[in-house]
């Protein structure tokens, strides 16, 4: 485990560094000043913080030790839990950063991978630097202010929301197993030598503990500093309604029901749903309105072919995007009302121009959509014109445009949303049907759904069922290419069949494994295996901790 931990500020930028003993995980700046020092003052801490922030975008190689740039934070964990869970279709063969062999379920199997691996280092620094602020803020050596309390507010959700993270991906789903049993991931909070973790704590301790976290980050936020407004830079911050969605995230997972409900109503209080024409503007920037917490990108910070929009765009420049247009489910996409203004943001039309798309039907003459070839000509130059793509960016039937970066056909970096009020309500319909309370959740999906589709009428769901299918649905095209298909299936206990009714245009000879998975209740290749380096370095944990 995190045996070492160094806390250091770099010259000009704050980073926190988390070192195990092994040698492949260590490195010492040399302009470093001491861990003391770091944690002398709120304001010292907050420059932790910063290096927090920036962990969760940056190539992660510069901030800690042990990172790698082909895992650069939530640009590669975000739209993983799409490809993962199915929902982000490949059309084409394009393995850059190992985003083919996600979707084949060869990955996140292996003990060895580095996915598997940086995942688990990665929200482990965040637990290691946090309990290092947590520690100190709370000793009685600095006076509690306004400030202070601020900084331990972030520094408990940051914490809660790591062990979230890796108690999701690490372990058995808490309503699909038996969670006061089930192995869930070592707890860690030390802050000093030796840095040895407890062995593997059960699902439900874990959940305890984060609960217990956000919980006091919503208590030490409720006195503090308020986050500030008018700049996309300052939703990289966490602040109390960031902590309530976490909060509303863990109660669902969780099936605790009316706390999900209050905790997902309280975060999205400030954020009011998009107008159409934000919502189709790209999704690249944490100004819209309904955007609670999400990574503000700098220019001098870019990760270029390791970015989000990389992985999940079809506007981005690089080969992963030209080769292979990122599609939708088209059992999802045949469900989308005409009057729904998402539909527009999948191009079911778009006419199939990648001779080696893996369905076989690229280029005019195989694409059975088009019998005239001006008209396939016309179609593929308006999309390019329209979406500001040059002629090597392929395109396919059901591809979207709903992330898009800024500057179509570059490079240029964006910020990554992590969360929003629309989920938020979606939290609350969900929760709400549980428990069940049809009126509330139908009041819950009726205003996310009534913003996006002028004819919705939730008042015809009148059962738990109908109404679950609905909010599946509705997960299913508003937060399409955000990351939680994979979290919904565990939750709802749904497998992967991309053959199914009818199809979801996946192909099986591209998917091999991730073509069919069985739920994850009777299938635990939906848990991901620890890293092998960590089960060699970590006395408290044996080969008979591997999943």
């Amino acid at each position: 485990m995190l045996r070492k931990i160094k806390i250091t500020l770099l010259v000009g930028i704050a980073l926190t560094v988390a070192s195990c003993e092994e040698d492949f995980l260590e490195t010492s700046p040399t302009d470093a000043i001491s861990s003391n020092d770091a944690l002398a003052t709120a304001d010292n801490m907050a420059l932790i913080l910063n290096g927090l922030h920036r962990l969760q975008y940056a190539q992660p190689q510069t901030l800690i030790s042990g990172g790698d740039s082909y895992r650069s934070g939530n640009h590669y964990w975000v739209p993983l839990g799409d490809n993962l869970g199915g929902g982000l279709i490949h059309s084409a063969s394009a393995n850059n950063l190992g985003w083919q062999d996600e979707a084949r379920w060869t990955s996140h199997t292996q003990q060895t991978s580095l996915t598997t691996e940086q995942l688990w280092y990665q929200r482990y620094h965040v637990i290691a630097s946090t309990n290092a602020i947590i520690n100190k803020a709370t000793d009685g050596s600095i006076p509690e202010d306004d400030r202070l309390r601020e900084i331990l507010g972030q520094a408990y959700t940051y914490r809660a929301f790591a062990y979230h993270d890796l108690v999701t991906h690490y372990a058995k789903g808490y309503l699909i197993g038996n969670p006061s049993t089930d192995p869930g991931v070592p707890l860690l909070f030390a802050s000093e030598a030796p840095f040895e973790s407890e062995a593997r704590s059960t699902v439900q301790e874990i959940y305890d503990q984060c609960r217990s976290d956000i919980n006091t980050a919503i208590s030490y936020f409720e006195n503090a500093t308020p986050r500030q407004t008018g700049d996309a830079k300052y939703k990289s911050q966490l602040n109390i309604d960031v902590a309530y969605g976490i909060k509303a995230r863990i109660a669902l997972a969780s099936g605790d029901w009316s706390t999900a409900a209050s905790a997902a109503a309280a975060a999205r209080q400030d954020y009011p749903l998009m107008g159409e024409d934000d919502y189709k503007s790209g999704f690249n920037t944490n100004n819209l309105s309904e955007v609670i917490w999400g990574s503000n990108n700098i220019g001098t910070e870019t990760t270029y072919f390791r970015s989000y929009f990389y992985l999940a765009s079809n506007t981005f420049n690089g080969s992963q995007v030209r080769n292979n247009p990122k599609l939708i489910d088209k059992r999802l996409y045949n469900q989308i009302p005409d009057t729904d203004y998402r539909k527009d943001l999948f191009l079911a039309d778009a006419p199939n121009t990648n001779t080696s798309a893996a369905n076989g039907e690229g280029g005019f003459g195989n694409d059975p959509n088009y019998t005239d070839e001006d008209v396939f000509n016309d179609r593929r130059d308006a999309i390019r014109s329209q979406y500001g793509l040059s002629s090597s960016f392929n395109l396919h039937p059901y591809m979207h445009v709903k992330l898009r970066n800024a500057n179509p056909g570059t490079t240029d970096p964006d910020d990554i949303i992590y969360m929003r009020s629309s989920e938020m309500y979606l939290i609350e319909a969900e929760a709400y049907a549980m428990i069940p309370n049809i009126p509330a959740a139908q009041t819950a999906l009726q205003t996310l759904g009534g913003a996006r589709d002028s004819e919705f009428d939730a008042s015809v769901f009148t059962t738990q069922a109908s109404l679950m299918e609905q909010i599946k649905f509705q997960r299913g095209v508003e937060l399409y290419g955000e990351g939680f298909t994979y979290s919904d299936k565990i939750r709802w206990d749904e497998g992967i069949d991309h053959g199914a009714n009818g199809g979801s245009g996946a192909s099986e000879t591209l998917y091999q494994d991730g073509f069919i998975q069985a739920k994850p209740s009777v299938n635990d290749a939906w848990i991901w295996k620890i890293p092998q380096a960590e089960i060699d370095a970590n006395p408290n944990l044996t080969s008979g901790d591997q999943n």
